[in-house]
């Protein structure tokens, strides 16, 4: 049986924060959600839903490369949305980084987001076990 791994980039334990960045338990990926903040930081980008969907994005594809892995892993993510208005919005966004065949995804609009964020993104992803 292959031990659960608590995978924390440098960047992200500066943050102490009291979760780990990406748990893995086998070939499994289990990544803690993603907000729109600055890398580094706790502070949203400025400019909005899309701009938050962009840097969420990003900070998944930054944790994912931090130890190796890539967006071509992530096989479900889960949005919520401050608004569910943002939709469409948010999927134009999101076709940037990820091409089709596209991963499983869910959403669900939810109310008072962590740091007055518009969107939380959390992504499971799938590896092939080390030699």
């Amino acid at each position: 049986m292959t031990p659960i791994q608590h995978l924390n980039s440098a960047a992200f334990s500066r943050l102490k924060l009291p979760f780990s960045e990406i748990v893995r338990a086998g070939d499994t990926l289990y990544l803690s959600g993603q907000m729109g903040v600055s890398p580094d930081t706790l502070k949203l980008v400025p400019g909005g839903l899309e701009a938050e969907a962009e840097q969420a994005l990003r900070n998944i594809e930054a944790a994912l490369q931090a130890h190796g892995f890539g967006m071509q892993h992530v096989v479900k993510c889960t949005v919520m949305l401050a608004d569910m208005a943002d939709w469409p919005a948010f999927n134009a966004i999101y076709t940037r980084f990820f091409t089709p065949p596209y991963p499983a995804r869910s959403a669900f609009g939810a109310n008072g987001l962590a740091l007055g964020g518009r969107l939380e993104i959390e992504a499971l992803a799938v590896v092939e076990e080390r030699a």
